[in-house]
């Protein structure tokens, strides 16, 4: 998700919270011309807030990471198969799941970031260990920086996507069929009056259903008239569902974020036992704003400050048409290296844990198999 624009931020300073890494970190403007500010020149049209307060020691190991990044897997184990950002490797009772550096819109993979499968994993994986009061999940270990193993899943194909505020602008999100003046969607009723970024009343789940091309709204009572899900199953995981994003808005607001939409996955493993899978409030599947500044900006019109990676895809969208053109261009190093900042950012502001990054000079996919091995006990 974290696809609002970042238009016009300018400044922001966030301090860390409670728990987070000891470091105050501003977003500072710069583009093609921005008062004359260092920074990356991207186009004349391009803004893009530059993250400023990252570890030097992080700068400069994400630069000699640049030409390093994950982008294919070769695991000496378990059926194989490529996702956008994940690969699975399947085995007869578990999932060995690889999160790569490959960044993906437009249903197009547009470049890799630099640490970002690292990221993704250990953020998700200080997520599941922090919420089996909640739901059990299906985490069976984490034995590398970029590698879960799970164990297997009969997968329910829905998404339950949980909402707090009023926004989004793709297809399925809550804004573009509120803004279109539905105020009835997937089973939930909203009130006249409402615009975008709004604080929702509650919060709501608007579950979608699992697709590879495309999601697609539905109903409580299609998932259960669909036969997707029995009543009693609904029940038990949109509760579940609801107590996670609770407790991640909880924790989000205490290091000065606000975890504003996210999306869920659950399956029922062996013993029938429901249990949350894939991943949980990463800076991929989660949409956070600061929180700070939040109420200040929505009074007077504006975008929510946030850290996302919305600015790469206006760079491509400047360019070129991402959805249709055969061969996209390059994306910049430094918009790269931006990105990848902001990812590491988010890890250490949600985790309280400094990103440790990892010995370069040993090939991924053999780092990764050795470890993959030795967990499974080979």
């Amino acid at each position: 998700m974290m696809q609002v624009q970042s238009k016009g931020l300018g400044r922001a300073v966030l301090s860390s919270g409670p728990s987070s890494p000891s470091m105050a970190v501003s977003l500072r403007k710069y583009g093609a011309s921005v008062n004359g500010a260092r920074g990356v020149r991207v186009a004349a049209a391009s803004v893009v807030d530059e993250l400023q307060g990252v570890r030097p020691e992080i700068l400069s190991v994400i630069e000699q990471a640049v030409p390093k990044c994950l982008n294919d897997t070769q695991l000496s184990v378990g059926k194989y198969k490529k996702g956008k950002v994940r690969d699975t490797y399947e085995l007869e009772d578990k999932m060995i799941i690889i999160t790569t550096d490959r960044q993906s819109a437009f249903d197009r993979h547009l470049a890799s970031i630099p640490f970002k499968g690292q990221v993704l994993n250990q953020t998700a994986a200080w997520w599941f260990e922090n919420t089996t009061h909640i739901v059990p999940n299906a985490v069976v270990s984490v034995p590398d920086p970029n590698v879960t193993i799970m164990k297997k899943c009969k997968v329910f194909p829905v998404e339950f996507v949980c909402r707090g505020f009023m926004t989004g602008s793709t297809d399925t999100s809550l804004w573009t069929h509120y803004k279109a003046g539905e105020r009835e969607y997937c089973g939930n009723t909203f009130p006249d009056g409402m615009v975008k970024n709004d604080r929702l009343p509650s919060n709501v789940i608007t579950p979608t259903t699992k697709a590879d091309d495309h999601d697609v709204p539905i109903s409580p009572k299609e998932i259960v008239e669909k036969g997707l899900m029995s009543q009693a199953d609904w029940d038990m995981v949109s509760a579940a569902a609801l107590g996670l994003f609770n407790f991640g808005q909880q924790q989000a607001q205490q290091r000065g974020l606000l975890l504003v939409d996210t999306k869920y996955e659950f399956g029922e493993d062996e013993d029938g036992q429901i249990r949350l899978i894939d991943e949980i409030h990463t800076p991929d599947s989660s949409r956070y704003w600061i929180g700070d500044s939040y109420e200040a900006r929505h009074a007077q019109g504006l975008e929510p400050e946030n850290i996302d990676k919305e600015f790469l895809r206006l760079w491509f969208r400047e360019r070129c048409d991402p959805y249709k053109d055969a061969t996209l261009p390059e994306a910049p190093k430094e918009l790269v290296m931006e990105l990848s900042k902001r990812y590491v950012f988010l890890y250490e502001k949600i985790t309280g844990k400094q990103f440790q990054p990892p010995d370069l000079s040993v090939p991924l996919n053999q780092r990764m198999d050795a470890a993959v091995r030795v967990a499974l006990g080979m």
